[in-house]
């Protein structure tokens, strides 16, 4: 089976109940950096091609686990579309079409049959 281009699983997002000690382990510690902040509920860190998004849970919730979704970056934009149109032809559902973001990123989700979710995803910072 031939598939699409891809970099790899360079993307995770992680619910946290707090935004600041989560972004200082990531940053103080480990070393990454802040690429972008769009809200005091979530922040965007990156480090060696590398993203690691932080959301702010909205509640405890001990159904809901941590992990928000895993993202395979692309080199291109057409790269997404590839992959959703793969996708869709091996009946994949996808959570919604490809989409270009405010901050140029492109990208899709999708979900494995376990109901994981798996970002498709353009992002410059990440894919130079």
């Amino acid at each position: 089976m031939t598939t699409p281009p891809a970099l790899g699983l360079r993307h995770v997002a992680i619910r946290v109940r707090d935004v600041a000690s989560v972004e200082h382990f990531w940053v103080g510690i480990l070393g990454y950096s802040v690429e972008w902040r769009p809200d005091a509920d979530n922040v965007y860190l990156t480090r060696s091609g590398d993203n690691v998004a932080l959301h702010r849970a909205a509640a405890a919730d001990p159904s809901v686990g941590t992990l928000d979704h895993v993202g395979i970056a692309v080199a291109r934009p057409e790269d997404v579309d590839a992959w959703a149109a793969h996708l869709a032809a091996h009946g994949v559902p996808m959570d919604a079409p490809p989409r270009t973001h405010r901050d140029g990123a492109r990208s899709f989700y999708a979900r494995d049959p376990e109901g994981n979710v798996v970002q498709f995803i353009h992002h410059p910072p990440i894919t130079r």
